[in-house]
């Protein structure tokens, strides 16, 4: 009976895998496939002439390398600062008590419930007003204002799993706040650092509504803009927009391979309990 139960669950794992992978491999092929045989019937599931044209196009006609480093440059400034602010945030809230502290709490939770769109019109004003349309600094702060409340309770979850007694340790020894968050807590708090900096980094990295609002200029377009321009009234131009799919999945890919460690253990923190 174990052995039906672990040759099922096999094979079901198996069959999530690929149901999973098969989009993936769909736009890879659909990337190299010449474009009459991307609408070729039957469906070829691999292409007769393996050709790279879409991806010469992308930075041949489409300044595509200009918009990956505007989607590089946004993302990691508006992540490196949405976890810098949660980080000191969820410290605040974690381990000191003040009045309105649950109030605040609330807040931010309240803010995660509503739709953005409500605040699109307001927001979009003061762009204006504060001349950040059209600039990646103001599409930066937005990005950071937009995630700053959901990191700080993430950071508040980590921190309420490290023990005070370690900064009391540290306090003893001569050490001031300060310095015990610094040397003691921080380094035990990296896997949900990491945690945190990837979930902000690929929130901005795939944000299309905001960047799509308050950025119309060539020189400002981040990539999920860019892509959008392949979508015209009368065609919609799947090779190019397949191989911008696959070049702009290879920043997020290296980010998560180089801390995929902190990554595991910071998702999983929360499964045990200390």
């Amino acid at each position: 009976m174990r052995r039906v139960a672990t040759v099922a669950k096999v094979v079901v794992l198996t069959a999530w895998l690929l149901i999973t992978l098969f989009p993936l491999y769909w736009i890879v092929v659909t990337s190299l496939k010449p474009k009459p045989e991307i609408f070729s019937v039957p469906l070829k599931y691999w292409p007769g002439t393996v050709t790279f044209e879409h991806y010469a196009d992308l930075f041949s006609f489409a300044d595509f390398g200009a918009y990956l480093l505007n989607s590089l440059m946004v993302s990691l400034v508006a992540a490196g600062s949405v976890t810098a602010i949660g980080v000191l945030g969820g410290y605040t809230l974690a381990r000191f008590a003040f009045p309105g502290r649950g109030v605040l709490m609330l807040a931010f939770l309240v803010t995660q419930m509503i739709p953005l769109f409500i605040a699109l019109g307001p927001l979009y004003l003061l762009m204006s007003d504060l001349d950040l349309l059209n600039r990646l600094a103001g599409l930066m702060l937005v990005y950071v204002a937009m995630l700053v409340p959901f990191a700080t309770i993430i950071m508040r979850g980590f921190y309420e799993r490290v023990p005070v007694a370690l900064e009391e340790a540290a306090q003893v020894d001569g050490a001031s706040r300060l310095v015990a968050m610094v040397r003691v807590v921080i380094p035990v708090m990296l896997p949900g650092i990491a945690a945190t900096f990837i979930f902000a980094f690929v929130q901005c990295w795939n944000e299309l509504f905001l960047a799509i609002t308050f950025i119309d200029s060539e020189d400002a377009k981040t990539i999920p803009v860019a892509m959008n321009s392949f979508i015209t009234q009368y065609d919609i131009d799947w090779g190019s927009m397949a191989a911008a799919t696959v070049v702009s999945v290879v920043p997020t890919l290296v980010l998560f391979a180089a801390i995929r460690r902190y990554i595991v253990e910071g998702l999983t923190a929360g499964a045990v309990k200390g």
